[in-house]
């Protein structure tokens, strides 16, 4: 795949014509596909690697204890301010910082209100999200400060270490975003209550747009 340029289905054609008995199994797949997504390059800080990784982790540990210390992003709290182009997102309420721009993980779009067919929504207003954002909320790593919540627990709140304001909620399952997409694992922060802000060159900081 990367010597030659060749996307995983090609590659995968091109083995099995000389050894038309190969086979591989889904898990192995899966990583090839995610390796191309990522220029056939292993990126740990690529957002598709985090996902895998926590996915991964889910699987391997479904008692939820004991969690490696490397799956959660550093606290921003304890490191140094964020660079020019990293934004830092604090708890509305108290100002607490939370998490960089860095830790989120990016997703597809999905079908907007058809994904909440199911739900019976009425309110005109909700079924065309009256032109804002279609998603409402941040999915993002775990971040050291949601460790004590996290272990042990399958799905549960997400408060603020300092102030306790509900920030979001996380499911190991997955959640569905307002827009329509399934996150799996999900850690959602609601934008609505956290305020991003970026440090400009000369040492201020402007408001992130959300």
């Amino acid at each position: 795949m990367k010597s030659e340029g060749l996307r995983f289905p090609e590659a995968y054609a091109a083995v099995r014509a000389v050894r038309p008995e190969a086979r591989m199994n889904a898990g192995f797949a899966r990583q090839l596909e995610l390796y191309e997504a990522m220029g056939c390059r292993v990126d740990a800080t690529s957002g598709l690697y985090k996902c895998y990784r926590l996915q991964r982790l889910a699987q391997e540990h479904p008692e939820l204890q004991d969690l490696p210390q490397e799956v959660f992003a550093i606290d921003p709290t304890n490191t140094c301010p964020a660079s020019n182009n990293e934004a830092l997102y604090r708890c509305r309420k108290c100002r607490r910082s939370l998490f960089r721009s860095s830790s989120i993980l990016t997703h597809a779009e999905g079908s907007g209100p058809a994904a909440f067919a199911h739900k019976r929504i009425k309110d005109s207003a909700q079924r065309h999200n009256d032109g804002q954002d279609k998603c409402t909320s941040y999915f993002i790593e775990p971040v050291q400060w949601m460790e004590p919540a996290l272990l042990g627990m399958m799905e549960g709140q997400l408060l603020c270490p300092k102030c306790t304001l509900k920030l979001g909620s996380f499911n190991w399952h997955g959640e569905q975003c307002s827009c329509g997409r399934w996150v799996t694992p999900a850690f959602q922060i609601h934008k609505s209550r956290v305020d991003g802000i970026q440090a400009l060159p000369v040492g201020g900081f402007q408001t992130v747009k959300t």
